[in-house]
């Protein structure tokens, strides 16, 4: 049986429109993959009201009532960040925690004008998870969210480039933005802005590729490398920042080598040591490369591909009781549907997915192929034991989760 693609129906599929299209750029998807995606900066006015993924309330509730610690908090001022210990605290009776966030030392930093941000809200705020996830199923690469809160006239961070493209989101005041072409084009997670101080620096002095104002609605899409600044204008800016963790050609030629390294542990020529009083490899050089080429041609690195995509992401939220609610309500007329976020792929009787595979007997096969549409399915018609190994595995969930 050849491999069945993934948790729910792929927005990206012709005749149907995602978030990329409907929110973030006014250009089809086909033109921004062929024309903008990795190549260019993009401004889209007016792309959508994005009030819906995060807001000033929700900047409020997150910092004062929901106990978070660091590093979901970083704290900037002037092209500088300030130390963990400047803006935490101990959490008091109960909660032997002393790095949570200290509302009122956040407080003092942003009316003397420090930028917060709110880190890795694809885990702490629900709608900006789902859209990520959302987002992430499109583009097929992973996508984290980030939130930037300034006070009127500052700026958080001097004129720098990010290592993963980036969807900034305006959500509400206004922030000037200053765009510069890359320093160094496409640069690897390893290579980051400050291995290339003086250049940027000096590309910052330059006439701007794009110099503008963002307000709410408005979307901007900058590739890796690219140069910016932004400075907040007249009154209170919050943005959220999507980064999407590209995969790189790079990044599956490592894997490439990776497989091809794991079938040479497997060869005892290559195993074996080398010769007594060897004085250097050269002698061996030869031999090796050669078994290394042929490795390399025979190497299938989409398994360890797939295994490292899933362990770049987490599933969607599953809930302990309503799954144990859902099982105990097994042959009563339950429904259910794959849980999302998964990375779920049938290849051949095995399935795999973020949170561990399960053999199948070739009975359940047609089953559980279904259930990889995402769609709710009633568990009487699946089979009660079937789904209750997955609801057990976590693979599935009650329907209204």
């Amino acid at each position: 049986m050849s491999a069945a693609r993934t948790d729910s129906q792929d927005p990206g599929a012709p005749g149907s429109a995602g978030v990329l299209e409907t929110r973030l750029v006014d250009v089809s998807r086909e033109k921004f993959a062929r024309d903008v995606w990795g190549r260019t900066a993009l401004l889209t006015r007016g792309a959508s009201d994005f009030s819906d993924l995060f807001s000033a309330d929700a900047v409020d509730e997150l910092i004062a009532r929901r106990g978070l610690r660091t590093p979901f908090l970083r704290v900037a001022k002037g092209g500088s960040t300030f130390p963990d210990s400047s803006f935490t605290s101990s959490a008091g009776v109960g909660a032997t925690i002393s790095d949570q966030l200290d509302d009122t030392a956040l407080w003092r930093k942003f009316a003397d004008g420090a930028t917060l941000v709110l880190q890795a809200l694809h885990r702490t705020w629900e709608p900006a998870a789902d859209f990520c996830t959302r987002l992430s199923t499109e583009l097929g690469h992973p996508v984290q969210a980030n939130a930037y809160i300034t006070p009127p006239q500052n700026r958080g961070f001097d004129d720098h480039y990010d290592v993963h493209d980036v969807f900034v989101l305006q959500i509400a005041g206004t922030k000037r933005w200053i765009i510069h072409e890359p320093v160094h084009v496409d640069p690897l997670r390893d290579q980051p802005w400050t291995d290339h101080r003086s250049a940027v620096a000096e590309a910052a002095k330059g006439s701007a590729y794009l110099d503008v104002v963002l307000e709410p609605g408005d979307a901007l899409y900058l590739p890796r490398g690219w140069l910016h600044a932004a400075q907040a204008q007249g009154a209170v800016s919050i943005h959220l920042t999507l980064g999407v963790h590209s995969w790189t050609r790079c990044g599956l030629a490592e894997q490439l080598a990776q497989a091809a390294l794991e079938s040479l542990r497997d060869d005892p020529a290559m195993r074996r040591t080398l010769p007594l009083g060897v004085d250097g490899p050269s002698g061996e050089i030869d031999a090796i490369r050669e078994r290394l080429a042929a490795a390399i041609t025979e190497a299938d690195p989409t398994p360890l591909f797939h295994r490292t995509r899933r362990g770049q992401g987490r599933p969607a939220p599953l809930g302990p009781l309503a799954q144990l609610t859902a099982v105990e309500a097994l042959g009563t007329g339950v429904a259910v549907r794959l849980r999302g976020a998964l990375e779920a792929r049938l290849e051949g009787s095995r399935l795999t997915t973020r949170v561990g595979w399960l053999d199948f007997p070739e009975t359940d096969l047609p089953a559980v192929t279904r259930l990889l549409d995402g769609a709710v399915h009633w568990a009487d018609d699946l089979g009660a034991e079937l789904v209750e190994r997955l609801l057990r595995a976590g693979v599935l969930v009650p329907a209204e989760q």
